[in-house]
């Protein structure tokens, strides 16, 4: 029966008892003798360079490496058909194992699980040596300390829309951030401290990443993104009709909050530059087109606020007509009603065109300011009412 030998890989006969006996191939110089019995007719002859003989094993044979070899490619030539010995599977196990795949979140937690907890008197002295003296070895072994309790919550805002991955990032910058900030003369653990941190920055992740336009800016926001709708389910489930007031009121924000947040979270992000589908097809008209203005004033104000700018603007150039000083002339034309895109000059280039400081030029257009606004309510009744003074 042929197999392959352990040490040299090369094929070789053991004993069956089916079959004849045969042994493997090997050299002359690496043959083993075998033992004989002696003859009592003949002499025994020693020779000088004889080597005590072994009791050859019939299951297994070793030979010398160079010549198993040779003895190998012999064997291997006359007969292909021979079995593959089971030694050769540790290089098909490696080639499997380089192949496959890898869980990234497994691996973190396998080496999250390398930093051991701190004991409350270890933490406390290397939150006191960070604190004065800003070692950084010392925070960084808080912080690995410390990298558990960010996967455990960052499992509590696990949502299929975030990878739990990402929260974990977010969630360890918020606990570098806690280790910057901790006070170890409070008497608080670190842990607890942290937790406030790790949560804020979770948070502030999903708000900034939720939708493409960002949900959640103000506190009120924040409070309806994450309870509005277990609120609404409590007040269902006791028979109660959620109205946007009761839930304003068990909130704690405005109703015109819990409005436009129900709004914002029933339906997807539109492009406002979309262009509209009508009957026929695609139109050129998009909804920002359609939307109200609000800031607007309405037809009959406007042409209303028109005409009044008008009669205003005659009554001014009809002023200034009537002035004959030249100082004056100058100062209402030059700084109180410039032309269009000309910047008002100043008081101290108006004293320095006509030889006056910059305090008198100052007394001349107060007077001139006061006869301005004495003029124009005389000429028109409701000035006080149109717009404010100047």
């Amino acid at each position: 029966m042929r197999r392959t030998c352990l040490a040299c890989k090369a094929d070789f006969s053991y004993h069956n008892p089916r079959e004849p006996r045969k042994f493997h191939s090997l050299s002359p110089r690496s043959r083993v003798a075998r033992t004989r019995k002696p003859d009592p007719k003949k002499p025994e002859v020693v020779e000088p360079a004889a080597v005590e003989a072994e009791v050859v094993e019939p299951e297994v044979v070793e030979p010398d490496e160079t010549d198993a070899l040779e003895d190998s490619t012999e064997d291997t030539t006359e007969e292909p058909a021979a079995e593959v010995d089971v030694e050769m599977a540790p290089e098909v196990e490696s080639s499997r194992t380089s192949l496959a795949r890898t869980d990234p979140l497994r691996a973190y937690m396998a080496e999250v699980m390398r930093h051991a907890l701190l004991t409350r008197e270890q933490e406390q002295e290397l939150a006191t040596r960070y604190a004065r003296t800003g070692d950084k070895e010392a925070a960084w072994k808080l912080v690995a300390s410390n990298l558990r309790l960010v996967v455990k919550i960052a499992r509590e805002y696990h949502r299929g829309v975030f990878q739990l991955l990402d929260l974990i990032q977010e969630g360890n910058v918020g606990l570098m951030q806690a280790v910057k900030k901790f006070d170890p003369l409070k008497g608080v653990k670190l842990s607890t401290y942290a937790a406030w941190w790790i949560r804020a920055y979770i948070i502030r992740f999903i708000m900034d990443n939720w939708r493409q336009v960002k949900l959640g800016t103000t506190q009120a926001q924040r409070r309806l993104f994450f309870n509005l709708s277990k609120e609404r389910e409590r007040l269902v489930a006791h028979g109660i009709e959620p109205t946007p007031q009761l839930l304003a009121h068990n909130l704690r924000v405005e109703e015109q909050d819990v409005n436009e947040m129900t709004a914002r979270m029933s339906g997807d992000d539109l492009s406002l530059d979309q262009p509209m589908r009508g009957d026929d097809g695609e139109s050129t008209a998009s909804r920002i087109d359609r939307l109200e203005d609000r800031a607007a004033m309405p037809a009959d104000e406007s042409v209303g606020a028109e005409q009044l700018r008008r009669i205003f603007r005659e009554k001014l150039e009809a002023f200034g007509a009537a002035l004959t000083d030249e100082r004056e002339k100058a100062i209402f034309r030059d700084r109180l009603l410039p032309p269009e895109g000309v910047e008002p000059l100043t008081l101290a280039d108006l004293g320095a065109r006509f030889g006056l400081t910059r305090e008198r030029a100052r007394q001349i257009e107060a007077k001139l300011t006061a006869r301005l606004r004495e003029y124009v309510r005389a000429e028109i009744p409701d000035f006080d009412l149109m717009s404010p003074e100047r």
